[in-house]
């Protein structure tokens, strides 16, 4: 019979052990959302392979710039999702006005080559290959900004 009651209590003893130990594990903010935020991942991976694709190397620069003027949308949700987020910083700003800029400079460049009726004219084939860099950098900013890890590590007690 001593045996029994001292198995029950054994027993009994790992239960309260295995109750506090989840209580304790369930204080921690381990089980907050994912903050990779996964619209914004697939936006970005949109944006970066319709980039690859319709300005790869094969693509004339007329033909590039005005798959770049399509990119304009989905940037612009992109960075709303950013804006949403609250994840905006000065870098991502910073590649987001040198994203404009680049883009003014290939309109400028476009009515020049238009003007000239020279398609391939060297300034604006500049134009469109610094708008597409630009692109990029803006591109990785957002993703950098989508990936780096909310302060601390995420699992903080409450």
């Amino acid at each position: 019979m001593r045996g029994r009651s001292t198995r029950n209590r054994s027993a009994a003893a790992l239960t309260c052990i295995a109750a506090l130990g989840a209580l304790t594990a369930g204080c921690r903010n381990d089980t907050a959302p994912a903050w990779e935020y996964p619209e914004l991942g697939t936006a970005l991976s949109s944006l970066s392979r319709d980039l690859d694709e319709r300005c790869g190397p094969t693509a004339t620069p007329a033909g590039c710039a005005k798959h770049l003027d399509g990119l304009t949308a989905p940037t612009e949700r992109a960075f709303a999702e950013v804006l949403d987020h609250k994840l905006l910083d000065v870098r991502t700003v910073a590649a987001m006005n040198d994203l404009d800029r680049a883009r003014a400079e290939r309109f400028t460049a476009g009515r020049a080559a238009r003007a000239r009726q020279e398609p391939h004219y060297l300034p604006f084939r500049r134009a469109v290959a610094a708008e597409e860099l630009a692109y990029r950098r803006m591109l990785s900013e957002l993703e950098r900004l989508r990936t780096a890890p909310p302060p601390g590590d995420g699992t903080d007690p409450v």
